[in-house]
């Protein structure tokens, strides 16, 4: 029987739970900023590392055999057969500014494969989970199944891309190209974005600026467990990639990416 099988649903709640603790201790409104100086603006605080940190301790303390890779702390162990992703604010920039759209993302690898993945929104009080072949949305009122949008028109998709692409010129110029074939296309995405696809109220999240594994791997198996698809830009193995499109849906996701190949390829 696989990890995943053997329901670790409540740890990787626990982990959430230990990680929201730890970032209500920090107030953004005061808290030191420093600026990691990777593409652009980079912020990182005390709370995002508190919250890693509360994260990496459990780990250690329950599954001392496990890789551990985050953002703020590096990697360990990553040749395990069981390796641990964390993103401990997914959204910096929006924690410090008061959004309510960052969120902990946190998921477990096995044999190099996205298995079990958590989307936690703290301000929201919500938390989107998955394992590739089941995805819910828990909440104050419960918990409930997660289901994308089954629409295959293209022309009626909704669309959100993260502002980081208007750096791009090529990839601007791609996405502009999708806009003129789609129903809606914003320039808001945002960990939160993929989590509204996952229930069916988005139809294709487009992630672009210098992704990790850590942006990513979460939201693999919550994506594909309501029935949507996720990978790089490109169509490759998006763990593997600095880009992501999320869709929900296969024959959706083939449109998306055709419209969005380079012409001079």
């Amino acid at each position: 029987m696989s990890l995943v099988q053997s329901d670790l649903l409540p740890f990787i709640l626990h982990l959430a739970d230990a990680a929201e603790a730890a970032i209500s201790q920090h107030d953004p409104r005061s808290i030191e900023i420093i600026d990691k100086g990777r593409a652009g603006f980079d912020p990182v605080t005390a709370a995002d590392r508190a919250a890693e940190t509360a994260i990496r301790a459990l780990i250690r303390e329950h599954y001392p055999d496990h890789g551990i890779i985050g953002e703020e702390f590096g990697r360990e162990r990553i040749d395990a057969d069981h390796v641990w992703v964390i993103d401990p604010i997914d959204g910096t920039r929006a924690f410090i500014t008061g959004m309510p759209v960052w969120g902990i993302l946190i998921a477990l690898m096995e044999h190099g494969r996205s298995v079990l993945g958590l989307n936690s929104q703290p301000l929201l009080a919500e938390r989107f989970v998955g394992n590739g072949q089941h995805a819910v949305r828990i909440d104050r009122y419960g918990e409930r199944q997660l289901c994308t949008r089954r629409i295959t028109d293209l022309g009626q998709a909704r669309v959100l891309v993260s502002s980081a692409i208007v750096r791009d010129v090529d990839m601007l110029a791609r996405t502009e190209r999708l806009a003129r074939h789609v129903r809606m296309l914003d320039y808001t995405a945002n960990c939160y974005s993929v989590a509204l696809l996952a229930e069916g109220l988005v139809d294709i999240v487009i992630g672009f600026g210098g992704f990790e594994i850590y942006d990513i791997a979460a939201h693999v198996p919550i994506v594909a467990g309501a029935g949507g698809i996720v990978t790089a830009l490109d169509g490759s193995d998006a763990l593997s990639a600095n880009t992501m499109i999320a869709s929900s849906n296969r024959a959706l996701h083939r449109l998306a990416l055709e419209v969005l190949a380079d012409e001079r390829s």
